[in-house]
Protein backbone atom coordinates (compact mmCIF):
# COMPACT_ATOMS: atom_id res chain seq x y z
CA UNK A 1 0.00 0.00 0.00
CA UNK A 2 3.06 2.82 1.22
CA UNK A 3 4.36 1.47 -2.78
CA UNK A 4 1.72 2.06 -4.86
CA UNK A 5 0.76 5.95 -2.60
CA UNK A 6 4.11 6.45 -3.32
CA UNK A 7 3.85 5.29 -7.18
CA UNK A 8 1.35 7.69 -7.32
CA UNK A 9 2.84 10.79 -5.88
CA UNK A 10 5.35 10.72 -8.17
CA UNK A 11 2.43 9.86 -11.05
CA UNK A 12 0.67 12.78 -10.09
CA UNK A 13 3.84 15.16 -10.00
CA UNK A 14 4.91 14.00 -13.39
CA UNK A 15 1.17 14.86 -14.40
CA UNK A 16 1.34 18.44 -12.97
CA UNK A 17 4.27 19.31 -14.51
CA UNK A 18 3.61 18.33 -17.53
CA UNK A 19 0.41 20.39 -17.44
CA UNK A 20 2.84 23.27 -16.30
CA UNK A 21 4.80 23.40 -19.22
CA UNK A 22 1.88 23.47 -21.42
CA UNK A 23 0.49 26.11 -20.07
CA UNK A 24 3.61 27.77 -20.06
CA UNK A 25 3.65 26.96 -24.01
CA UNK A 26 -0.05 28.64 -24.47
CA UNK A 27 1.17 31.90 -22.65
CA UNK A 28 4.40 31.85 -25.29
CA UNK A 29 2.33 31.16 -28.19
CA UNK A 30 -0.49 33.57 -27.69
CA UNK A 31 2.85 36.35 -27.05
CA UNK A 32 4.03 35.87 -30.29
CA UNK A 33 1.47 35.48 -32.23
CA UNK A 34 1.76 38.37 -35.19
CA UNK A 35 2.18 38.66 -39.27
CA UNK A 36 3.08 35.08 -39.64
CA UNK A 37 0.19 33.31 -37.68
CA UNK A 38 0.17 30.56 -35.97
CA UNK A 39 3.63 29.58 -35.47
CA UNK A 40 4.82 28.39 -32.25
CA UNK A 41 7.87 29.50 -30.32
CA UNK A 42 9.60 28.77 -27.58
CA UNK A 43 10.67 25.43 -26.31
CA UNK A 44 8.83 22.99 -24.57
CA UNK A 45 9.68 22.22 -20.94
CA UNK A 46 9.66 18.69 -19.03
CA UNK A 47 10.90 17.20 -16.16
CA UNK A 48 13.61 14.99 -16.25
CA UNK A 49 12.07 11.66 -16.34
CA UNK A 50 10.86 12.75 -19.77
CA UNK A 51 13.93 14.80 -21.55
CA UNK A 52 15.31 13.28 -24.65
CA UNK A 53 19.17 13.42 -24.58
CA UNK A 54 19.94 15.03 -28.02
CA UNK A 55 23.47 16.17 -28.67
CA UNK A 56 23.62 19.39 -30.67
CA UNK A 57 26.19 20.89 -32.55
CA UNK A 58 26.34 24.26 -33.95
CA UNK A 59 29.07 25.85 -36.31
CA UNK A 60 29.87 29.19 -37.04
CA UNK A 61 31.99 29.51 -40.11
CA UNK A 62 32.62 32.53 -42.48
CA UNK A 63 34.51 31.84 -45.76
CA UNK A 64 36.57 34.34 -47.20
CA UNK A 65 35.75 35.22 -51.43
CA UNK A 66 37.65 34.08 -53.20
CA UNK A 67 39.46 36.97 -55.62
CA UNK A 68 41.44 35.11 -57.69
CA UNK A 69 38.20 32.80 -59.05
CA UNK A 70 36.11 35.99 -59.27
CA UNK A 71 38.50 38.01 -61.27
CA UNK A 72 39.08 35.02 -63.59
CA UNK A 73 35.28 34.37 -64.10
CA UNK A 74 34.92 38.24 -64.83
CA UNK A 75 37.85 37.91 -67.48
CA UNK A 76 36.31 35.19 -68.87
CA UNK A 77 33.08 37.57 -69.76
CA UNK A 78 31.85 38.13 -73.32
CA UNK A 79 32.07 41.65 -72.53
CA UNK A 80 35.77 42.30 -71.44
CA UNK A 81 36.82 39.66 -74.36
CA UNK A 82 35.27 42.04 -76.69
CA UNK A 83 37.35 45.09 -75.13
CA UNK A 84 40.83 42.83 -75.09
CA UNK A 85 40.21 41.83 -79.10
CA UNK A 86 39.90 46.00 -79.83
CA UNK A 87 42.98 46.89 -77.93
CA UNK A 88 44.74 44.07 -79.31
CA UNK A 89 43.52 45.20 -82.84
CA UNK A 90 44.31 48.79 -82.27
CA UNK A 91 47.49 47.88 -81.00
CA UNK A 92 48.68 46.37 -83.93
CA UNK A 93 47.41 48.32 -86.55
CA UNK A 94 48.77 51.42 -85.17
CA UNK A 95 52.15 49.63 -84.77
CA UNK A 96 52.18 49.23 -88.72
CA UNK A 97 50.45 52.04 -89.61
CA UNK A 98 52.26 54.96 -87.63
CA UNK A 99 54.80 56.74 -90.51
CA UNK A 100 51.13 57.10 -92.28
CA UNK A 101 49.60 59.17 -89.33
CA UNK A 102 52.45 61.19 -89.05
CA UNK A 103 52.09 62.53 -92.58
CA UNK A 104 48.35 62.66 -92.46
CA UNK A 105 48.75 64.76 -89.71
CA UNK A 106 51.40 67.07 -90.86
CA UNK A 107 49.37 67.54 -94.67
CA UNK A 108 46.13 68.36 -92.60
CA UNK A 109 47.17 71.11 -90.40
CA UNK A 110 49.21 72.45 -93.34
CA UNK A 111 53.01 71.58 -91.95
CA UNK A 112 55.60 71.67 -94.47
CA UNK A 113 55.35 70.04 -98.18
CA UNK A 114 51.49 69.53 -99.75
CA UNK A 115 52.58 66.26 -101.17
CA UNK A 116 52.63 62.81 -99.29
CA UNK A 117 56.12 62.33 -101.19
CA UNK A 118 57.63 65.88 -100.04
CA UNK A 119 56.44 64.88 -96.48
CA UNK A 120 58.24 61.86 -95.90
CA UNK A 121 61.00 63.37 -97.29
CA UNK A 122 60.84 66.34 -95.40
CA UNK A 123 60.33 64.27 -91.76
CA UNK A 124 63.27 61.92 -92.98
CA UNK A 125 65.90 64.36 -93.67
CA UNK A 126 64.85 66.46 -90.17
CA UNK A 127 64.63 64.32 -87.97
CA UNK A 128 65.67 60.67 -89.33
CA UNK A 129 64.01 57.80 -89.76
CA UNK A 130 62.81 57.67 -86.01
CA UNK A 131 60.97 61.01 -87.23
CA UNK A 132 57.93 58.86 -88.64
CA UNK A 133 57.18 56.98 -85.53
CA UNK A 134 57.13 60.65 -84.08
CA UNK A 135 54.65 60.75 -81.25
CA UNK A 136 54.02 56.65 -81.42
CA UNK A 137 54.55 55.83 -77.46
CA UNK A 138 51.63 58.40 -76.80
CA UNK A 139 50.22 57.25 -79.99
CA UNK A 140 49.75 53.17 -78.87
CA UNK A 141 48.88 54.21 -75.22
CA UNK A 142 46.22 56.03 -76.73
CA UNK A 143 45.16 53.82 -79.36
CA UNK A 144 44.71 50.69 -76.93
CA UNK A 145 42.31 52.44 -74.83
CA UNK A 146 40.42 54.22 -77.82
CA UNK A 147 40.53 51.12 -79.68
CA UNK A 148 39.07 49.22 -76.59
CA UNK A 149 36.36 51.23 -75.62
CA UNK A 150 35.20 52.11 -79.01
CA UNK A 151 34.98 49.02 -80.04
CA UNK A 152 33.61 47.09 -76.86
CA UNK A 153 31.02 49.82 -76.62
CA UNK A 154 29.86 49.32 -80.38
CA UNK A 155 29.06 45.19 -79.41
CA UNK A 156 27.36 46.22 -76.04
CA UNK A 157 25.37 48.90 -77.52
CA UNK A 158 23.89 47.44 -80.78
CA UNK A 159 23.32 44.14 -78.83
CA UNK A 160 21.17 46.47 -76.18
CA UNK A 161 19.61 47.90 -78.74
CA UNK A 162 18.80 45.10 -81.08
CA UNK A 163 17.25 43.17 -77.76
CA UNK A 164 15.14 46.46 -76.78
CA UNK A 165 13.98 46.34 -80.47
CA UNK A 166 12.93 42.50 -80.39
CA UNK A 167 11.08 43.20 -77.30
CA UNK A 168 9.01 45.96 -78.00
CA UNK A 169 7.88 44.48 -81.53
CA UNK A 170 6.90 41.18 -79.07
CA UNK A 171 4.68 43.59 -77.07
CA UNK A 172 2.40 46.34 -78.56
CA UNK A 173 4.07 49.83 -79.50
CA UNK A 174 3.08 52.64 -76.77
CA UNK A 175 0.44 54.92 -79.03
CA UNK A 176 -0.81 58.67 -78.13
CA UNK A 177 -4.13 59.39 -79.26
CA UNK A 178 -4.40 62.97 -79.99
CA UNK A 179 -8.22 63.75 -81.19
CA UNK A 180 -8.33 61.81 -84.58
CA UNK A 181 -4.31 61.80 -85.11
CA UNK A 182 -3.06 58.36 -83.51
CA UNK A 183 1.12 58.33 -82.88
CA UNK A 184 2.41 54.95 -82.43
CA UNK A 185 6.45 55.05 -80.78
CA UNK A 186 7.94 52.06 -82.41
CA UNK A 187 11.72 51.45 -82.57
CA UNK A 188 11.81 49.54 -85.62
CA UNK A 189 12.90 52.66 -87.84
CA UNK A 190 15.85 52.97 -85.69
CA UNK A 191 19.53 51.21 -86.66
CA UNK A 192 21.15 49.50 -83.77
CA UNK A 193 24.06 49.58 -85.72
CA UNK A 194 24.22 53.63 -85.98
CA UNK A 195 23.48 54.32 -82.49
CA UNK A 196 25.96 51.99 -81.37
CA UNK A 197 28.87 53.44 -83.66
CA UNK A 198 27.04 56.92 -82.38
CA UNK A 199 27.75 55.87 -79.04
CA UNK A 200 30.91 54.40 -79.40
CA UNK A 201 32.69 57.39 -81.19
CA UNK A 202 31.57 59.41 -78.08
CA UNK A 203 32.27 57.53 -75.14
CA UNK A 204 35.91 56.65 -76.46
CA UNK A 205 36.22 60.79 -77.54
CA UNK A 206 35.31 61.32 -73.91
CA UNK A 207 37.57 59.23 -72.38
CA UNK A 208 40.95 59.75 -74.77
CA UNK A 209 41.06 63.18 -76.02
CA UNK A 210 43.70 64.05 -73.58
CA UNK A 211 45.82 61.53 -75.03
CA UNK A 212 44.94 63.09 -78.79
CA UNK A 213 45.95 66.18 -77.48
CA UNK A 214 49.33 65.19 -76.85
CA UNK A 215 50.03 62.83 -79.48
CA UNK A 216 48.69 66.03 -81.95
CA UNK A 217 51.56 68.48 -79.94
CA UNK A 218 54.05 65.70 -80.07
CA UNK A 219 54.03 65.20 -84.16
CA UNK A 220 53.47 68.68 -84.47
CA UNK A 221 55.56 70.40 -82.47
CA UNK A 222 58.46 68.41 -81.78
CA UNK A 223 60.75 71.30 -80.78
CA UNK A 224 58.35 72.68 -77.82
CA UNK A 225 57.49 69.00 -76.70
CA UNK A 226 60.55 67.35 -76.68
CA UNK A 227 59.35 64.01 -74.54
CA UNK A 228 55.91 62.68 -73.52
CA UNK A 229 56.70 64.01 -69.67
CA UNK A 230 57.90 67.38 -70.88
CA UNK A 231 54.08 67.50 -72.77
CA UNK A 232 52.31 66.83 -69.71
CA UNK A 233 53.61 69.11 -67.84
CA UNK A 234 53.81 72.57 -70.01
CA UNK A 235 50.36 71.80 -71.55
CA UNK A 236 49.37 71.33 -67.86
CA UNK A 237 51.09 74.49 -67.02
CA UNK A 238 50.04 76.53 -69.89
CA UNK A 239 46.01 75.48 -69.53
CA UNK A 240 45.33 73.10 -66.30
CA UNK A 241 43.18 70.11 -66.83
CA UNK A 242 40.95 71.92 -69.33
CA UNK A 243 43.93 72.36 -71.72
CA UNK A 244 43.76 68.81 -72.08
CA UNK A 245 40.30 69.10 -73.28
CA UNK A 246 41.38 71.62 -75.96
CA UNK A 247 39.16 71.68 -78.83
CA UNK A 248 36.88 68.59 -77.36
CA UNK A 249 32.95 70.17 -79.33
CA UNK A 250 35.05 70.13 -82.69
CA UNK A 251 35.94 66.39 -81.97
CA UNK A 252 32.83 65.39 -80.47
CA UNK A 253 30.61 67.20 -83.85
CA UNK A 254 33.35 65.54 -86.22
CA UNK A 255 33.22 62.19 -84.61
CA UNK A 256 29.72 61.45 -84.65
CA UNK A 257 28.69 61.53 -88.52
CA UNK A 258 32.33 59.59 -89.29
CA UNK A 259 31.52 56.91 -85.99
CA UNK A 260 28.01 56.68 -87.15
CA UNK A 261 28.89 56.41 -90.97
CA UNK A 262 31.90 54.11 -90.22
CA UNK A 263 30.46 51.27 -88.19
CA UNK A 264 26.80 51.60 -90.27
CA UNK A 265 28.84 51.48 -93.82
CA UNK A 266 31.24 48.34 -92.53
CA UNK A 267 28.01 46.04 -91.08
CA UNK A 268 25.76 47.41 -94.23
CA UNK A 269 28.64 46.00 -96.46
CA UNK A 270 29.38 42.88 -94.69
CA UNK A 271 25.95 41.91 -94.60
CA UNK A 272 24.89 42.72 -98.30
CA UNK A 273 28.47 41.02 -99.61
CA UNK A 274 27.41 37.93 -97.43
CA UNK A 275 24.07 37.42 -98.87
CA UNK A 276 25.19 38.12 -102.48
CA UNK A 277 27.43 35.54 -102.12
CA UNK A 278 25.30 33.18 -99.72
CA UNK A 279 27.98 32.72 -97.36
CA UNK A 280 27.72 32.99 -93.21
CA UNK A 281 31.02 34.92 -92.99
CA UNK A 282 33.52 36.94 -94.24
CA UNK A 283 37.38 35.64 -94.79
CA UNK A 284 40.39 37.82 -94.20
CA UNK A 285 41.11 39.64 -97.02
CA UNK A 286 37.27 40.55 -97.63
CA UNK A 287 37.38 41.95 -94.31
CA UNK A 288 40.11 43.62 -95.07
CA UNK A 289 38.62 45.34 -98.14
CA UNK A 290 35.18 46.05 -96.89
CA UNK A 291 36.41 47.57 -93.58
CA UNK A 292 38.86 49.78 -95.78
CA UNK A 293 35.68 50.42 -97.91
CA UNK A 294 33.77 51.20 -94.56
CA UNK A 295 36.57 54.15 -93.89
CA UNK A 296 36.85 55.54 -96.87
CA UNK A 297 33.50 56.14 -96.85
CA UNK A 298 32.97 57.46 -93.33
CA UNK A 299 36.48 59.49 -94.08
CA UNK A 300 35.41 61.53 -97.03
CA UNK A 301 31.52 62.15 -95.85
CA UNK A 302 33.04 63.48 -92.15
CA UNK A 303 36.30 64.98 -93.43
CA UNK A 304 36.06 68.85 -93.76
CA UNK A 305 34.77 68.66 -89.98
CA UNK A 306 38.07 66.61 -89.29
CA UNK A 307 39.91 69.62 -90.98
CA UNK A 308 38.18 72.19 -88.73
CA UNK A 309 39.17 70.43 -85.45
CA UNK A 310 42.52 70.02 -86.60
CA UNK A 311 42.66 73.57 -86.70
CA UNK A 312 41.18 74.18 -83.87
CA UNK A 313 43.03 71.93 -81.57
CA UNK A 314 46.28 73.42 -83.02
CA UNK A 315 45.48 76.74 -83.92
CA UNK A 316 47.18 77.59 -80.13
CA UNK A 317 50.60 76.72 -81.27
CA UNK A 318 50.62 79.24 -83.92
CA UNK A 319 48.58 81.42 -82.23
CA UNK A 320 45.63 82.08 -84.20
CA UNK A 321 42.85 79.84 -82.57
CA UNK A 322 39.45 80.37 -84.12
CA UNK A 323 36.36 80.55 -81.69
CA UNK A 324 34.51 77.68 -83.02
CA UNK A 325 34.27 75.01 -85.78
CA UNK A 326 32.09 77.25 -88.02
CA UNK A 327 34.96 79.87 -87.68
CA UNK A 328 37.68 77.27 -88.67
CA UNK A 329 35.67 75.99 -91.83
CA UNK A 330 35.01 79.82 -92.66
CA UNK A 331 38.78 80.41 -92.37
CA UNK A 332 40.00 77.54 -94.82
CA UNK A 333 37.18 78.50 -97.26
CA UNK A 334 38.70 81.98 -97.08
CA UNK A 335 42.26 81.11 -97.46
CA UNK A 336 42.23 78.62 -99.62
CA UNK A 337 38.95 78.11 -101.06
CA UNK A 338 36.28 74.77 -100.64
CA UNK A 339 38.98 72.85 -101.86
CA UNK A 340 41.03 73.49 -98.82
CA UNK A 341 38.42 71.48 -96.72
CA UNK A 342 39.77 68.53 -98.15
CA UNK A 343 43.66 69.30 -98.16
CA UNK A 344 45.22 66.35 -96.96
CA UNK A 345 42.35 64.10 -98.23
CA UNK A 346 44.46 61.73 -100.43
CA UNK A 347 46.73 61.34 -97.35
CA UNK A 348 44.03 60.57 -94.67
CA UNK A 349 42.19 58.08 -96.74
CA UNK A 350 46.03 56.43 -97.86
CA UNK A 351 45.85 55.69 -93.77
CA UNK A 352 42.57 55.73 -92.94
CA UNK A 353 41.48 52.79 -95.54
CA UNK A 354 44.02 50.56 -94.44
CA UNK A 355 43.67 51.41 -90.70
CA UNK A 356 40.06 50.33 -91.03
CA UNK A 357 40.43 47.34 -93.12
CA UNK A 358 43.56 46.14 -90.82
CA UNK A 359 41.61 47.08 -87.77
CA UNK A 360 38.57 45.38 -89.05
CA UNK A 361 40.63 42.15 -89.86
CA UNK A 362 42.56 42.12 -86.77
CA UNK A 363 39.43 42.56 -84.74
CA UNK A 364 37.28 39.80 -86.15
CA UNK A 365 40.32 37.22 -85.78
CA UNK A 366 41.04 38.02 -81.78
CA UNK A 367 37.08 37.86 -81.60
CA UNK A 368 37.78 34.36 -83.10
CA UNK A 369 39.94 33.62 -81.06
CA UNK A 370 38.67 35.05 -77.49
CA UNK A 371 35.16 34.29 -78.38
CA UNK A 372 34.21 31.94 -80.94
CA UNK A 373 36.63 29.34 -78.96
CA UNK A 374 34.85 30.16 -75.50
CA UNK A 375 31.31 29.27 -76.79
CA UNK A 376 30.60 33.56 -76.20
CA UNK A 377 29.06 33.34 -80.08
Amino acid sequence: MHNWINIGSKHCLLIKLTKMAFESQSLKKRSSTGVFGDVLYGSMMFPKELEIDKETNFELGFQVPDLGCMVKDFLKTREVREFVSGALAGAMTKAILAPLETIRTRMVVGVGSKHIAGSFIEVIEQQGWQGLWAGNAINMLRIIPTQAIELGTFECVKRAMTSAQEKWNQTECPRVQIGPVGLNFSLSWISPVAVAGAAAGIVSTLVCHPLEVLKDRLTISREVYPSLSIAISKIYKDGGIGAFYAGISPTLIGMLPYSTCYYFMYEKLKKSYCQSKNKKSLSRPEMLLVGALAGFTASTISFPLEVARKRLMVGALEGKCPPHMAAALSEVIKEKGLMGLYRGWGASCLKVMPSSGITWMFYEAWKDILLVGKGHL
